[in-house]
């Protein structure tokens, strides 16, 4: 089982993408890389914190590959924009992919290294090792899961059903 710790927005709709694709074993929600312990939602929305809304996502490397778990990623995020997903605006919605190994660091800026050819502007997508990762209230857990008409800016319909569970 491998982790690796991803921001692609508001991340209610970046779980629930990755929940449903096989391969994928475990989500959660939570507050990574800001400068406070133990954040709350209500303190991470300030922009103030340097927190990022992103997943951890736990996943078998025998079913999927770090590779797909980012094309996945690009699927969905547009990674030209700064700081904005959708209608959700801030540093706190900014994407990256946060490694905890340097095999995964590499693969992961080889990949935005090729994947910056089909772009005209540059790739903002942040490329960090994980310094923390916090995991956010229960009520943000699986949210969509429990509000299906809840907001999302990640186009579930992308994952093609042999990709799903």
């Amino acid at each position: 089982m491998k982790k690796i710790v991803l921001a692609g927005g508001c991340f209610w709709g970046v779980e629930a993408y990755y929940q449903r694709l096989k391969g994928v074993e475990k989500t959660r929600v939570g507050y990574a890389n800001g400068k406070i312990p133990n954040p709350t939602y209500e303190q991470v929305k300030t922009g103030e914190t340097n927190f990022v809304e992103a997943v951890e996502i736990y996943y078998d490397e025998n079913i999927i590959s770090f590779r797909t778990i980012l094309e996945h990623l690009f699927r969905f995020i547009d990674p030209i924009s700064l700081n904005r997903q959708g209608g959700d605006i801030g540093t706190q919605y900014r994407t990256g992919i946060y490694y905890e190994d340097e095999e995964s660091h590499q693969e992961a800026l080889k990949f935005i290294q090729e994947k910056q050819a089909e772009y005209d502007k540059p790739i903002v997508v942040e490329v960090k090792s994980l310094e923390n990762f916090y995991e956010a209230e229960e009520y943000h857990q699986k949210y969509l899961d429990k509000n299906p008409y809840g907001y999302c800016h990640v186009d579930l319909s992308l994952l093609k059903p042999w990709e799903r569970k």
